[in-house]
């Protein structure tokens, strides 16, 4: 009977995760990432203003700020065991296929965990569908709560993009598709937005979500891996990572944050 000859990549095919590059489009708390609790103070409403004031002396009132606060949260991966044989005898690398999963888990769920910050402070719209109509109105909402017309993001669900660009006609959808920044990291632009592209927001009702930069924050850390080589009792390597993290939307009027609820117009 013939040997039938075998071979084996020296390459492994990776788990896949979703796209976190809007998680750029916030203020930098990472700096912060150490500590506990992170205060963000927002000012009261400013003074009313008097046209020829004729009556002195103007009564002076003080001015009440208010305190916002979020939690840096500690992510930590399960360990992982690398036996002595898996480490020797594998054609790929094994180590360094495990070292990069754990990061990319742990920005994972960090990112899903962020999304969840930004709806959860954000205020809610309804809409049937995510259509172009439904963008513009986000773009008049926005403008109605006098937000900067700079920095405006969009991210949207994998269905809702594909929404989006069934509701342009031809020309609008080259213009779009064109408009694209790959090294950005953006699919688009459309009404002031830099549209976003994830698989998912981490909500089955929330398909997509508008904001401005300066009204979310993010704190990531960087990841830090544990090793424990040449364990006597694992006969082997265990590998794990952690990460410290968080953000919110910070301002405490909810202003230039919305997400948009799917299925109810």
């Amino acid at each position: 009977m013939a040997l039938q000859k075998q071979i084996w990549l020296s390459d492994i095919v990776e788990p896949l995760f979703a796209d976190n590059t809007f998680a750029a489009r916030a203020v930098d708390h990472s700096a912060f990432v150490t500590h506990r609790t992170v205060h963000v103070p927002n000012a009261g409403n400013p003074p009313a203003v008097k046209k020829n004031r004729s009556e002195y002396p103007a009564t002076a009132e003080s001015r009440k700020d208010s305190d916002l606060t979020y939690q840096i949260a500690e992510y930590t991966t399960d360990p992982v065991h690398l036996t002595n044989a898996e480490a020797v005898e594998l054609s790929y690398d094994k180590r360094r296929s495990i070292v990069g999963s754990v990061s990319a888990a742990l920005a994972d769920k960090v990112h899903l965990d962020l999304l969840s910050a930004w709806i959860g402070g954000a205020e809610t719209t309804k809409a049937a569908k995510v259509d172009r109509a439904t963008v513009l109105d986000l773009a008049r909402q926005l403008n109605l709560q006098d937000i900067p017309q700079t920095g405006r993001c969009l991210l949207l669900t994998a269905d809702q993009y594909a929404e989006l660009l069934r509701s342009l006609t031809d020309t609008e959808s080259n213009a779009f598709i064109q408009s694209a920044d790959a090294q950005a990291g953006t699919v688009g632009k459309l009404y002031g937005f830099d549209v976003y592209q994830r698989s998912g927001l981490g909500s089955d009702a929330v398909g997509a979500l508008a904001w401005q930069q300066d009204c979310v924050s993010r704190a990531l850390g960087a990841t830090e891996l544990f090793t424990d080589d040449r364990n006597p009792l694992y006969y082997g390597d265990i590998l794990s990572a952690l990460v410290r993290a968080g953000g919110a939307v910070i301002r405490a009027d909810k202003k230039g944050v919305i997400a948009v609820s799917v299925g109810a117009a």
